[in-house]
């Protein structure tokens, strides 16, 4: 996904960033980047989601990622969940992956994904 840097946050290697799809926040984990900064990434969301509790319907129709409080919330389309617990969040044209838990939930739908850790890396072409 591409990302454009918008300003450091407090804790250490903490960037502000925005999308296509709306601002979130997380740790940087690369060489250092300054504001205005534009790159491609990968978002590692490190936590174990629980089904129906950090992963919820919802009823929009579009991509977003915004900042509430201490979290990041992911809104886009449950793509799969492996039987490992594997899941797949599309956002436009990428895919972020997730580790969850819980009862099934139905594929192809919009789902909230809120995150408190966020980690970034970029890709090399």
């Amino acid at each position: 996904m591409k990302i454009k840097i918008t300003k450091n946050g407090s804790k250490k290697d903490e960037v502000f960033f925005l999308t296509d799809f709306g601002e979130g926040r997380g740790i940087w984990c690369g060489a250092p980047v300054k504001p205005g900064t534009e790159t491609d990434v990968e978002f590692e969301l490190s936590e174990l989601f629980m089904r129906w509790v950090d992963i919820l319907p919802v009823s929009a129709g579009e991509f977003n990622i915004r900042l509430e409080g201490d979290k990041v919330v992911f809104t886009g389309v449950l793509e799969n969940i492996e039987e490992d617990g594997t899941g797949f969040l599309r956002m436009g044209e990428g895919l972020v992956m997730f580790e969850c838990l819980g009862e099934p939930m139905a594929l192809g739908v919009f789902v909230e994904l809120q995150v408190r850790d966020v980690r970034i890396y970029p890709l090399s072409i």
